[in-house]
């Protein structure tokens, strides 16, 4: 697999031209059940019976993307709580391709990883269920430096779960 270097941040000012996911329209209240939305399709993709197939070399299977999209959420999670601990708070690097090698994105059992989805959803689902007021405001700094807000990481996240939902054919709607 080739690394993806690309910087996503451009997703928080206009919407993907590829999975439709508009930040914009996003209001603060709105992220925990956007949450839950994005990440309940994975149920039915890994029931799928060719669900750990790449289409292509360099691109995940559903496997492997369901196994991000659950690490995603745990991630997340744990950043937006470290922003509402600490504002200004900084994030340790995270290589997504480097975790789905070590965590054996490829091998691991479908039906385990369908049965962590709703759990980690849940998890970031109700860290942006107890946001309110200021503490939407309270700010993070990524270790390359981009700097978000509660409000702008749940519509960096929620973009990475939508996303993902595209890539592998199937719909949120």
């Amino acid at each position: 697999m080739v690394p993806d270097d690309k910087d996503w941040t451009w997703t928080l000012e206009r919407p993907c031209p590829d999975c439709g996911f508009d930040p914009t329209t996003v209001d603060g209240p709105d992220i925990a059940s956007l949450v839950t939305a994005y990440t309940t399709p994975w149920t039915d993709v890994l029931a799928r019976p060719d669900v750990a197939a790449r289409p292509n070399p360099s691109t995940w299977s559903p496997l492997e993307y369901a196994c991000h999209v659950r690490d995603v959420c745990d991630l997340f999670a744990d950043r937006v709580q470290l922003m509402l601990d600490e504002d200004g708070a900084r994030f340790a690097n995270w290589d997504q391709d480097v975790t789905a090698v070590e965590s054996a994105y490829a091998a691991q059992p479908p039906v385990v990883v369908a049965s962590e989805i709703p759990v980690a959803a849940a998890r970031l689902s109700a860290a942006y269920a107890g946001v309110s007021g200021s503490q939407w405001e309270r700010r993070g700094v990524r270790s390359n430096g981009s700097e978000f807000t509660v409000l702008t990481l749940g519509r960096y996240g929620l973009h990475d779960l939508r996303h993902h939902v595209w890539d592998v054919g199937a719909s949120v709607d």
